[in-house]
């Protein structure tokens, strides 16, 4: 973040302001807490703060400290808006183009608010007045650790903080373990364990919290992956009629395209999940080493994300998108296989 940014928000933020903070759809554990860790801060240093998320979120994310203050743009609709429209300040976490919040879209493309953005993906909108976007960082909850930094209130993060930041950098690194991890990552989680935060307590919550029904769709996902080995490929799909077999709650395939990565001599994994009410296949992408998922969904699936972590989607069926999928495959050959 530049020094005029940083200057510029801490004159913003030097007199109580009304403000929004706003994740992506379908937030994760990184936008949930990022936003909440934010959110705890604004209101110490005197703000009148809401977190308004697009849609719901995950249960296994439904501890976090504050949880329970978010309004949920689509069954709080009127309470959602009024807050829209009388906010001062937008804080918008976790993504950088406003097509990624759905619905709420027009709504924050007609506020009259200052916007904020802090995000970590590649090739950010031009929407925001003031922007912290990095994408060496491992997530976003670890550029509000540094946006906190910036504003010289480092000390002033309490354990709410602390437990909601370490929240969103464990589960964006996959437990510390992809590259985005770096030496920085752990000085501020080792700095948020020393406030607070309850490391093996969150990974509990957030990994065991498995119910039967999501093993069993885990089994059915499995049993239909396709690897590829002429590629270095997998691919997984789950169809509606599958999902609703085995009873499919908002989170359950979160982390299911990794299991493909886990394969020796894998580079690339996708899953296809089919969503009827949409009526789009949501597709998770990862790779490992230099292979950028990001730059193969923008170009194929609409979509985009990090260089080993990306989304995307089709309106075609499962069938003729993983034959699409496939026959992409050749052009990528070399890169897969070497």
């Amino acid at each position: 973040m530049n020094l005029k940014d940083i200057n510029t928000l801490k004159t913003l933020l030097s007199t109580p302001q009304k403000i929004v903070i706003v994740p992506h759809k379908n937030p994760d554990g990184d936008a949930i807490g990022s936003t909440l860790g934010l959110c705890h801060y604004l209101q110490n240093e005197g703000h009148k703060a809401t977190i308004v998320s697009p849609n719901d979120y995950p249960k296994f994310l439904k501890w976090i400290p504050g949880n329970d203050s978010i309004l949920n743009f689509e069954k709080e609709n009127y309470q959602s808006k009024d807050r829209i429209n009388e906010a001062s300040v937008i804080f918008t976490l976790d993504f950088n183009h406003l097509g990624r919040i759905g619905q709420m879209q027009p709504f924050l493309e007609e506020a009259n608010a200052t916007f904020v953005m802090v995000d970590h993906h590649q090739e950010p909108a031009d929407y925001a007045s003031i922007m912290y976007s990095d994408v060496s960082m491992s997530s976003t909850c670890e550029m509000v650790y540094n946006l906190i930094e910036f504003l010289g209130d480092v000390s002033k993060i309490d354990t709410k903080i602390a437990n909601c930041l370490y929240t969103g950098i464990m589960t964006d690194t996959g437990s510390f373990r992809f590259a985005s991890t770096t030496s920085r990552t752990h000085e501020v989680v080792a700095d948020l364990i020393k406030k607070g935060a309850k490391n093996a307590e969150i990974h509990h919550k957030i990994y065991n919290a498995n119910t039967p029904s999501r093993l069993h769709l885990l089994g059915c996902a499995l049993k239909n992956m396709v690897i590829l080995r002429e590629f270095n490929t997998v691919y997984i799909t789950l169809s509606q009629e599958e999902l609703d077999t085995y009873n499919y709650q908002k989170g359950d395939t979160e982390g299911f395209v990794n299991y493909g990565l886990t394969l020796e001599g894998i580079k690339f994994a996708v899953i296809f999940i089919e969503n009827k009410e949409e009526g789009i296949l949501k597709i998770s992408l990862r790779s490992i080493g230099d292979f950028s998922v990001n730059e193969f969904s923008r170009k194929h699936f609409s979509g985009g994300g990090h260089t080993n972590a990306a989304g995307g989607k089709s309106d075609d069926s499962i069938e003729a998108t993983t034959r699409y999928f496939v026959s992409l495959l050749e052009n990528y050959k070399e890169e897969l296989t070497a």
